[in-house]
């Protein structure tokens, strides 16, 4: 009997029930292993809550939610811990990294991720088979949480969100009951769950559509120096040109000067722009020529390779660390006000701030997936998402910030891509540069940052995706502004009535800014989970 080393708070009795109906391990405080089952890949914030359940199985999850309720705890989830906001002061917290079974039907081009299954996984087994997932840019993220917000992947343009993929979810509600939920069986539900999915329920396992994918042409090509101005402009010009079977983004990253960093990168002003075509590698060499035209590189990886590659071509950083994001979903955006977004986070900013642009359309512009169902992805038609992400410097493991909020719900965070390219990673402020600055205050100067950066695209902003939001967003004096901008009004209330039905109790309560009812809940607990 795998019995907690010590008890929470009078509940010994039912501990030692709930140790009896799970598989996985229980935790408590002071418990061998407490500690690394509640730390994530966001070292900002770090969850304390005063039981872990380590779910093996859907069942372990069943056996978690009617335990949190009889004993009145709210309810957090964490996979890998990419879009962990703020931490849970109690609670119970589902840990689901070992629910990592994933297996592919190579006939009926779908795959079946649990809940703990990370991208790079499902790349790897569809692979063989000629296909691939409509996976982000990190192979570390979690599948679920990324597809529940949408999930805006490598071949967005061309074949829409991930969401858009999505065949059948298993559930367990908020009274403890598992549904098979599909386009047929819960068209609501079902609907919600496809981009505004976060709240409603711990998702165990999915069912997705792969496409006929088993090469690219992609890669970078980096620009610095005389080229620095230029290539943002060109770049924003580009795109009006390309055809949906190309997805691109452009990242300014201003390196820091610390010897960890590679000597190309070290102390430099770069932009990167990154490709990903499905078309021929001949064909490629066509559509980026006027981009090469923009003078000399630092760098030019463009060439044809395996999907099973295509993690390379951002780079994302893969050690965990401290960070906070923000976005702005745009209508479009002229080189002028591009131009004033990259002063303000440059070299000359305050704090490190990665810039990236993604080039948005084609197909995420088209509702519907294989099933014809439209899902709840807010404000398809914007042509641009605006992505700001800065390391916090002092916040790391061990420093967190504030611990009286709470995680949420799904395996991971809202498909937390980090923008990376060898940007803000272990090797970057916020792990191994001393700050002068505590980590709060550090906070207030990076949000600063984001908000100026981001009032300079006002009149082109359309809304956020929840899958760019990084950091205790729900704590902000905005917070109801921000849960509102991920959709529209009219979609805000549908998916706040479900919320509302589905979990009336609100025991999901810890889940991302702009997550149903975000708006509802109180602004401490609501925060983006892992």
């Amino acid at each position: 009997m795998r019995l907690p080393a010590s008890s929470a708070a009078g509940r010994p009795t039912a501990l030692a029930e709930l140790v009896r109906q799970t598989r996985g391990p229980v935790l408590v405080p002071g418990d061998e292993g407490y500690d690394a089952e509640r730390s994530g890949f966001q070292r900002a914030y770090r969850h304390r809550p005063d039981v872990i359940v380590g779910a093996e199985c859907a069942g372990d999850v069943v056996a978690a939610v009617r335990f949190a309720r009889a004993q009145g705890l709210p309810v957090a989830v964490q996979a890998t811990g990419h879009g962990l906001s703020a931490a849970t002061d109690g609670g119970l917290l589902i840990s689901t990294r070992r629910m990592a079974g994933v297996r592919v039907d190579a006939a009926a081009r779908t795959a079946r991720a649990e809940a703990g299954v990370v991208w790079g996984q499902v790349v790897e087994v569809a692979a063989p088979h000629g296909l691939a997932p409509l996976n982000g840019s990190s192979p570390g993220v979690g599948v679920i949480s990324y597809t529940l917000g949408g999930g805006v992947g490598v071949l967005a343009r061309t074949y829409g969100f991930a969401a858009d993929q999505v065949r059948s979810v298993d559930l367990v509600t908020a009274d403890a009951r598992q549904l098979h939920v599909t386009a047929d069986s819960d068209p609501e539900l079902f609907r919600a769950l496809l981009g505004g999915g976060h709240g409603l329920g711990v998702v165990t396992a999915m069912e997705f559509g792969l496409v006929p994918v088993a090469r690219l042409y992609g890669g970078q090509l980096v620009f610095g120096g005389e080229q620095i101005d230029a290539a943002p402009a060109a770049y924003l010009d580009w795109t009006a040109t390309v055809p949906d079977e190309l997805t691109s983004s452009l990242a300014l990253i201003a390196y820091p000067d610390l010897p960890q960093l590679p000597e190309p990168l070290r102390g430099r002003y770069l932009a990167q722009i990154r490709i990903a075509y499905t078309g021929s590698a001949e064909e490629g060499e066509r559509l980026v020529a006027p981009l090469r035209a923009v003078g000399p590189r630092v760098s030019d990886e463009l060439r044809e390779m395996p999907y099973a590659d295509s993690h390379t071509i951002h780079r994302d950083p893969s050690d965990p660390h401290a960070y906070d994001g923000d976005n702005a979903l745009l209508s479009g955006l002229d080189a002028a006000a591009l131009h004033r977004v990259a002063a303000l986070t440059g070299p000359d900013a305050p704090t490190m701030c990665v810039l990236q642009l993604n080039h948005l359309g084609g197909a995420m512009a088209k509702r519907g997936g294989p099933e014809q169902a439209a899902g709840s992805v807010g404000h398809r038609d914007a042509r641009f998402a605006l992505r700001l992400l800065s390391p916090l410097p002092g916040a790391e493991a061990g420093a967190d910030l504030d611990a009286d909020t709470g995680g949420g719900l799904g395996a991971d965070g809202p498909g937390a891509d980090d923008l990376g390219a060898d940007g803000p990673g272990a090797d970057g402020p916020g792990s191994g540069e001393v700050s002068s600055e505590g980590p709060d205050a550090a906070l207030a100067t990076v949000r600063a940052l984001h908000a100026e950066a981001l009032a300079a695209v006002a009149p082109w902003r359309i809304g956020r995706s929840v899958n760019f939001l990084f950091g205790s967003h729900g704590e902000r004096p905005d917070a109801a502004e921000v849960a509102r901008s991920v959709h529209d009004a009219d979609e805000h209330r549908r998916l706040a009535g479900l919320k509302a039905h589905h979990d009336p109790e609100n025991v999901f309560r810890f889940h991302p800014s702009g997550a149903a009812a975000a708006d509802r809940t109180p602004a401490a607990a609501t925060t983006v989970h892992g």
